[in-house]
């Protein structure tokens, strides 16, 4: 298995740059003391909160439900007349963008019989027409096409129009809201975290693959993307030859959270002057938009970036994995380097964690009466179940 080379791609300047040396120097501090950032505490979990029928309709409800879901990247929709179809938990979503360029969402379900649209995907088409009977809607959802609509009878168009949901994009990314017609107010909910997910300029990215991953209950799968403290035992001849072990920064962004993991070439910058550091080969990223969307290495040539979502019970889940690259290749060598990073991605979060994760699904039942007991130097994982814990008391 080629190990992915980590080549920067993000030209960093003011207020970017000095957070991203500040970070940086931080990783040095802990090199040298050989330390990581910290929680106050542990945290105890009950395992039944992995497990519980209820709390998991609870968490769709409020939270999924309940937010501004990232559940598209601009780059999956490059053009005008561009759509993605995608299932949340058992909610059906396409997302179009139309020929003026706006971005819009609704319920993946013909207003006629219900049928499906378009199967999960992305593409093009100028219009949306059902299967069953060909229904058609514009790319705003609009109906405007009935098949022998003089046999069928008088329709009123504006209210057997798709369910509409609320959309917005910000940053090279779609949010929708799950709740027709409940508005979100996008960057309040960002808040912190939409100026890191400016410096990633993903809207200028190019879409070069998505593949799907079956994985655990939701909860397990976001688990492993917030901390490093694994990589020495589970990645020990993958993610472990680049990134060191349990030596990581934490920072807290309103819901969601930046983990930043020491890559070995960290040793490098010891004893060297701020000014030459280059942050994209020496730090791992990860950006994490709550409740599923987890960015890692943002400033590269290649970025991963992982939509986790809860499948439609609670022991299961999907995610979407997409390779993102600065530009499009230019020739079968980029294609193939491309190529690498993609199955590299893959084999390793489905060969490696997913793996390890159904395994703990296994075990739940067993261990219900228990607790998970989550470490200081895990600062990451704590924060995602405070936010939960937040949500699902409220």
């Amino acid at each position: 298995m080629t190990t992915p080379t980590y080549v920067g791609a993000v030209d960093l300047a003011g207020a970017a740059r000095e957070d991203a040396l500040d970070v940086m120097a931080r990783l040095v501090r802990h090199y040298q003391d050989k330390t990581t950032d910290l929680a106050d505490g542990q945290w105890r979990e009950p395992v039944r909160n992995y497990l519980d029928p209820a709390l998991f309709r609870t968490e769709v409800e409020r939270i999924h439900h309940g937010v501004p879901l990232a559940l598209a990247l601009s780059c999956e929709l490059a053009g005008p007349n561009t759509y993605k179809a995608i299932d949340v938990a058992g909610t059906p979503v396409l997302i179009t963008r139309d020929g003026d360029g706006q971005v819009h969402a609704m319920i993946n379900a013909c207003r006629h019989r219900g049928a499906e649209i378009l199967g999960e995907g992305t593409g093009q088409t100028r219009r949306l027409t059902c299967p069953y009977h060909s229904w058609s809607y514009d790319l705003k959802g609009c109906l405007t096409g009935i098949y022998g609509e003089k046999t069928f009878g008088p329709v009123d168009r504006t209210e057997r129009s798709l369910i509409t949901l609320p959309a917005e994009e910000r940053a090279g990314v779609v949010f929708v809201g799950l709740t027709p017609g409940v508005a979100f107010d996008l960057d309040t909910w960002l808040g912190p975290a939409l100026p890191l997910l400016e410096t990633l300029r993903l809207d200028g990215c190019h879409h070069h693959s998505t593949r799907v991953l079956n994985g655990p209950n939701w909860k397990i799968v976001v688990d492993g993307y917030l901390e490093g403290y694994h990589f020495a035992s589970l990645h020990r001849t993958t993610v472990f030859k680049t990134n060191l072990s349990n030596m990581a920064t934490f920072d807290a962004l309103g819901a969601h959270q930046r983990n930043v993991f020491a890559l070995r070439a960290i040793a490098g910058a010891v004893g060297t002057p701020p000014t030459d550091w280059e942050p994209a080969t020496c730090t791992g990223p990860i950006l994490f938009l709550f409740p599923g969307l987890a960015i890692a290495g943002g400033l590269r040539h290649q970025t991963a970036v992982s939509l986790v979502m809860p499948g439609r019970t609670v022991g299961e889940s999907r995610t979407q994995q997409l390779i993102l690259l600065r530009r499009a290749p230019v020739d079968d060598e980029e294609v193939k380097a491309a190529d690498q990073a993609r199955d590299w991605f893959h084999d390793v979060v489905l060969d490696e964690d997913y793996l390890t994760g159904e395994g703990v699904q296994r075990g739940l039942a067993a261990t219900e009466d228990t607790d998970y007991l989550f470490g200081r130097n895990e600062p990451g994982v704590q924060h995602f179940h405070r936010v939960l814990r937040d949500f699902t008391n409220s």
